[in-house]
């Protein structure tokens, strides 16, 4: 499994180009021996089948693709070696006088099962057609005498394959009809062949992904129970997390009720805030913190892309506010002005969220450069230049927004998560909240990211739901003084 979601790539770790050499009736590796083993390749494989699943469901452009170890790293080049003198030692074969076609005949065996495979019910006469002209009877025949032709069959492999392949393929195919040398011939069928199996797999995948997406709540809910069942520890890490939040929530309901501008205390905590509060946790987890919750350790990635987006954000909207009060509106009102002063900011400021990262540098450099485009936008306009103070003042607070709590740092911050808060509340099926004013300049950018955050939240709560009340109700109502409610799916 792969990208911060491990998902099994077509093809391994062998390359597409490298037949396996193993005749139908060779006999396959013996089963494990031991029912540990075999229980944890069964547990591996359901958690497998799960977030290949989950992958599908979540990211509308997954995708297989041929997967082989990087060309200047050890790996690599021992694959290199490996296939280089493969494919060298058929060279020698078929150089031989007379030829030896030994390989070659498993190689032509090969590659008929592969172009069977990748045909559809619908192609009865050409599946008929390949049976004929690829008779592995025949062709041994014709290698024994020493007449097997491979140019002849390499043509019409190449043919079929054309007919079969997705129009994205037919450079590769152009290239194959270019090639002479039988070696080469095969080698490159073989590579293409690759390319056109992860195809199909890609086009069979986009087929079934309409019914999957309707299926997927309840089979990602079975696979995960069946994860329990073998692992019962599995929700540890999960608990731990809900009973942070729900602590959090209740420190949060009691300073509410002792504020004496709340008009009356707001009753039993509710499981869902503190679930919602969970889940907004999750966008400033420690990226070395391995006790991630396992329900959503399927999305960390996708988290993890959200929340450092999320902290560009505010520190987009703080500079933004911090420019618009001491310039004025007039500027801003310039075509073409916070749009490039949105792609300075982003550049300066991309991996701000990183450790190791100079905010201050960055920011001292920003600045400058926030005042360069001020100015170019008032001698635009033909204003009057920025005063000095205003200059100043500028600089020292855009310099500012890297002390701890910074108030506007802070206030922007608490509007995002409040936002970010309403769109969990609001549900999949209600209309999006309000962006909040001081977040206007970038409304389509914060809306955009809470519609993601959203929709990942409530997919998650749907699978998850029936687990989490158990934990929830057991964290907020120890003494069964109450019961969870539906809102915690």
């Amino acid at each position: 499994m792969q990208n911060a979601n491990p998902i099994e790539e077509v093809g391994g770790d062998t390359p597409c180009d490298v037949p396996c050499l193993q005749k139908p009736d060779s006999p396959t590796g013996s089963p494990p021996k031991q029912a540990s083993l075999a229980d944890m390749m069964e547990f591996e494989n359901c958690v497998s089948n799960l977030s290949l699943a989950h992958e599908i469901v979540m990211n509308k452009d997954f995708s297989f693709r041929q997967n082989s170890p990087p060309k200047d790293s050890l790996e690599g080049r021992i694959s290199d070696i490996v296939h280089s003198a493969f494919w060298d030692c058929l060279q020698e074969q078929l150089s031989c006088s007379p030829p030896d076609y030994v390989h070659a005949v498993i190689l032509l065996q090969e590659v008929k099962t592969t172009v069977l495979s990748l045909l559809l019910p619908g192609h009865v006469r050409l599946k008929a057609q390949v049976e004929e002209v690829l008779d592995l009877e025949l062709i041994q025949q014709q290698a024994d005498h020493g007449a097997l032709d491979l140019q002849r069959l390499s043509g019409y492999i190449i043919n079929t394959m054309a007919s079969l392949c997705a129009p994205v393929r037919d450079p590769e195919i152009k290239t194959l009809r270019d090639l002479s040398d039988p070696v080469e011939l095969l080698r490159g069928i073989f590579r293409v062949l690759g390319l056109m199996k992860t195809d199909m797999v890609n086009f069979t995948v986009q087929s079934l992904r309409p019914n999957l997406l309707q299926q997927a709540v309840q089979y990602e809910r079975a696979k995960f129970q069946e994860i329990l069942e073998k692992q019962p520890e599995f929700l540890d890490k999960t608990t731990v997390w809900l009973q942070v939040a729900a602590r959090e929530e209740a420190l949060v309901s009691a300073q509410s009720d002792l504020d004496p501008g709340t008009p009356k205390p707001r009753g039993p905590l509710s499981p869902t805030a503190a679930l919602n509060r969970a889940y907004l946790q999750l966008l400033s987890w420690d990226p070395h913190d391995q006790n991630y919750p396992e329900t959503v350790l399927m999305d960390r990635a996708r988290i993890d892309a959200l929340g450092q987006r999320l902290s560009l954000l505010v520190f987009e909207a703080s500079v933004l506010l911090l420019t618009s009060t001491q310039c004025g509106a007039a500027v801003f009102s310039l075509q073409g002005f916070v749009g490039k002063l949105k792609q300075t900011i982003t550049a300066l400021l991309e991996g701000s969220h990183n450790r190791d990262f100079d905010l201050q540098g960055a920011l001292l450099g920003l600045r400058e450069q926030v005042l360069v485009q001020v100015k170019e936008a008032l001698i635009t306009q033909e204003g009057p230049v920025l005063p000095q103070d205003s200059e100043d003042v500028l600089k020292g607070q855009i310099s500012d927004l890297a002390k701890d709590n910074n108030p506007i740092h802070t206030l922007i911050g608490e509007r995002v998560q409040g936002y970010l808060q309403a769109m969990l509340e609001g549900g999949p099926t209600k209309k999006s909240p309000s962006v909040p004013p001081a977040l206007r300049l970038l409304s389509a950018e914060v809306a955009e990211l809470g519609m993601a955050f959203g929709q990942m939240v409530h997919f998650n709560r749907s699978v998850f739901g029936p687990f989490y009340a158990p934990i929830l109700r057991k964290l907020l109502f120890p003494s069964g003084e109450a019961e969870m409610g539906e809102d915690s799916r």
